[in-house]
């Protein structure tokens, strides 16, 4: 893995191997994987054929991604003309929820 600095974002190169690397070196892929947090990707023939990674950044991708999904409906329904909120609606909209909710589990 490399990490390059360009105009202050930080670039990781992707990890590339083959997919005999896979085979005959799991345990070493794996680590890659893990202790680095980013995605292995696998050529066949030379040719990309998988991403491998661990079940942790797995997760994490899939979070962002429903994150993205929701403020991407959000906004849609915005543009549509949904009604919105200034902050101070939304404040006291969070603030009678939450009391509602400690009255229910009080």
């Amino acid at each position: 893995m490399t990490i390059e600095k360009m105009k202050g974002a930080v670039i990781v190169q992707p990890v590339i191997k083959s997919s005999s690397e896979l085979r005959k070196n799991y345990n070493k892929v794996a680590e890659i994987c893990r202790n680095n947090s980013i995605p292995v990707f696998l050529t066949r023939n030379g040719e990309g054929d998988m991403v491998l990674m661990d079940i942790e950044t797995y997760g994490r991708r899939e979070a962002d991604l429903a994150t993205a999904e929701r403020l991407l409906l959000a906004e849609t329904t915005r543009l549509m003309g949904a009604k919105g909120y200034t902050v101070d609606e939304f404040k006291n909209n969070m603030l009678q929820a939450i009391k509602q909710g400690a009255g229910r589990n009080g």
